[in-house]
């Protein structure tokens, strides 16, 4: 069943879970990511990032047909999610193949340029109904786990703002997780997500959670956490 990012956000609002986000770079990833889902029968979220394509690992054009015909299909909730769009034209082809949910990262970017890029995929996605994901901070790292290390952590007060003036449907915020493999345990912000989570008005979304503990999730979730 292929739904939206929107949709698929206010399912775990109702059960107070986070939904599931997984790369799918071939066919082998999406049998087994959506065979896992529906024998759980809990909903999922399959992503492709721009820089699968940068990598040379699939080109979006070849990918986007399969993810769509396998959420159609599945007998679960399935949004079909570009991740990382750091390219606005990408981002808009992504829109056009039929994409029900696209992340436009902007979060290199002064926060006056993210915002107004930002505004800019929200008015495409308009035209396709799809939902809008966005980041506002950084982890560091970018989806490829390069980067410089630093992380700037996401100012709850900027957070209200570029939500209210962009109109996104979640937002991506850094408290401490970081794309890549962790040579250390994260130490997350949860005071940091808790003021987040009250200052804006859609839910939040966890990047880099490959090594984040079990307990730690929890903590997440109940904090406003709805994607990981």
């Amino acid at each position: 069943m292929l739904v939206t990012l929107k949709e698929i956000l206010q399912i775990a609002e109702e059960r107070k879970i986070a939904v599931g986000s997984f790369n799918t770079l071939d066919m082998n990833y999406l049998k087994a990511i959506i065979s896992a889902a529906e024998e759980l029968n809990q909903p999922v979220i399959i992503m492709h990032a721009q820089v699968h394509e940068e990598m040379g690992l699939c080109e979006m054009e070849e990918i986007a047909p399969v993810m769509l015909m396998f959420a159609k299909k599945a007998t679960v909730p399935v949004c079909v999610h570009l991740d990382h769009g750091t390219d606005i034209d990408y981002v808009k082809r992504g829109l056009e193949l039929g994409f029900t949910s696209v992340m436009y990262d902007g979060s290199t970017l002064s926060d006056e340029e993210n915002t107004k890029n930002t505004k800019i995929v929200v008015e495409y996605a308009k035209e396709t109904g799809a939902s809008v994901e966005a980041e506002i901070g950084s982890m560091g790292a970018g989806e490829s786990g390069e980067g410089n290390g630093k992380s700037i952590y996401t100012n709850p007060d900027l957070a209200m703002k570029f939500v209210n003036e962009t109109e996104i449907d979640a937002l991506a915020c850094a408290f401490g997780t970081s794309h890549g493999f962790y040579t250390a345990a994260p130490k997350l912000d949860f005071e940091r997500l808790s003021e987040i989570n009250s200052k804006i008005s859609v839910p939040i979304v966890m990047h880099g959670g490959s090594g984040v503990s079990q307990n730690d999730y929890y903590e997440v979730i109940k904090r406003g956490g709805k994607k990981g």
